[in-house]
């Protein structure tokens, strides 16, 4: 649940990423500034050219990672992994850029290359900083807020849980209030289980006495009467009051709020491909697929050959699997069985599976079974990272079977995945595996982001390509 209420609608400070960008373009133009004075080298207008590209794509693809947002709860390992992969993004568009067009001139590049190894230790250094004064003012109880749970809920319970579980929120809940006596099967909690302050009356109280200073409204959606109250009656005051919507109710997806012409809306499932993110999607997976299959076209060969001299039948099996938005699609793989089934009944391999051949064992053990699927992701059918497609048959048997199912087909399939890193690769002989497959690949989709896909990527590297599992 705690995930479900995260990915929900995030509050940033404009002021504070203004600032932050301000600081991060201050100390990249400074830097190269005193690179030139101290080695006697005049600026000019490759300098510039170098300034001006850099600061563009760093600031891009920090807005990607979202490095510049500063989150309450972010890792210092995320900043750190989005500030690095951000400036080494910029350093590659600026020199593909000097391939073409020579900016970078023999006499500085010395000076070019002291400049973007410094700028990232002082970027770096900087965020720590600013990450590690924060972080000791609300340890040492400056700049924490005393937060009011309006409501005796299941919800406020789930955000007591984030407040205590993450103190770099900055937050200290300061009690629950209510005005209802809670009835049998109701959704409401126990008072005798939570520090319970009194009714909404005894809420405006502590207000007026500076005991609190945020409060979260925690009521079911249909008490509009008394949501309406509550915010009428705070409005003397001047408490920062949320509203939080009983977004766990639904399996939410990519959840965030928009509007249609002034009205308000959330949304429940959506896909995080649209736009820009779509855009920069495909061409992660256009360049980096491209370079993968360079460099795997020879093995890709020879395997093909081993496979026809293994058994009888084709060197690739194509099968014909659900895409992104549950279309049909087909997907390339080299044959490991005797048979290449695909219909409506395609039961999963299993241990001593005897469809299985000699080589298909080592190639469905190693995934190198999965190598055409670059192909596929060339095409544009699938992704290099995103759910594993299942056979057409399985979609059908699992939907029925598991809540949220076909959630995961707002995506395009992928040829590794969150899922298959954490352990849920190859047969699923039982309901509830096949369930923890789906929630991390809803996981996935919930909290997609650059730097997700390259961590799967580099994670597979080491520990995706070999299964006990993988029959």
């Amino acid at each position: 649940m705690t995930d479900k209420i995260k990915a929900g609608v995030r509050f940033h400070t404009n002021k504070i990423i203004s600032l932050y960008r301000l600081f991060d373009t201050f100390i990249i133009a400074l830097t190269l500034g005193m690179i030139l004075h101290i080695n006697l080298q005049e600026w000019n207008s490759n300098q510039t050219s170098w300034l001006l590209l850099i600061i563009i794509c760093y600031h891009f693809f920090a807005e990607l990672t979202d490095i510049h947002r500063f989150k309450r709860g972010t890792s210092l390992f995320q900043e750190i992994g989005g500030i690095t992969s951000a400036w080494i993004s910029g350093i590659i568009v600026l020199l593909v850029v000097d391939y073409f067009y020579p900016l970078i001139i023999i006499d500085y590049k010395k000076t070019f290359w002291y400049w973007v190894s410094i700028v990232p230790i002082e970027l770096l250094s900087w965020h720590t900083i600013v990450r590690v004064m924060v972080n000791h003012a609300r340890a040492t109880g400056h700049n924490n807020r005393n937060v009011a749970l309006v409501g005796a809920t299941q919800l406020a319970r789930e955000i007591e849980s984030i407040i205590l579980k993450e103190p770099s929120l900055g937050m200290k809940v300061y009690g629950y209030y209510d005005s209802r006596q809670p009835k049998q099967h109701d959704s409401r909690i126990n008072i005798q289980d939570v520090n319970f302050c009194g009714d909404y009356e005894q809420l405006l109280k502590d207000a007026n006495d500076d005991k609190i200073d945020t409060v979260y409204i925690t009521l079911p959606m249909q008490a509009e009467k008394r949501i309406t109250h509550i915010v009428d009656m705070l409005a003397d005051t001047t408490l920062t009051v949320y509203f939080v919507p009983d977004l766990f109710l639904f399996n939410l997806l990519r959840a965030q709020w928009s509007n249609l012409h002034g009205i308000p809306i959330i949304s429940i499932y959506d896909t995080p491909f649209y736009g820009i993110d779509g855009v920069f999607k495909r061409l992660f997976d256009l360049i980096v697929g491209s370079l993968i299959l360079l460099l795997i076209a020879l093995p890709m060969i020879l395997i093909a050959i081993l496979v026809k001299l293994d058994s009888r039948g084709p060197a690739l099996f194509m099968q014909k699997r659900y895409g992104c938005n549950g279309e049909n699609i087909v997907v390339w793989k080299f044959r490991s069985m005797t048979v290449c089934q695909d219909g409506a009944d395609v039961p999963q391999a299993q241990k001593n599976d005897p469809r299985v051949t000699r080589l298909g064992q080592v190639l469905r053990r190693t995934s190198l079974d999965e190598l055409p699927q670059f192909i596929n992701v060339i095409q544009g059918r699938m992704s290099i990272v995103g759910p594993r497609p299942h056979a057409v048959s399985h979609n059908e048997f699992y939907r029925r079977q598991i809540k949220g199912y076909m959630l995961r087909h707002k995506v395009k399939p992928g040829i590794t995945g969150w899922a298959q890193i954490n352990g849920y690769r190859g047969e699923t002989e039982t309901l509830d595996k096949m369930e923890g497959r789906i929630e991390y690949d809803l996981e996935y989709i919930r909290n997609w982001s650059v730097l997700l896909d390259i961590k799967i990527i580099f994670l597979t590297i080491f520990k995706g390509f070999r299964s006990a599992k993988a029959y």
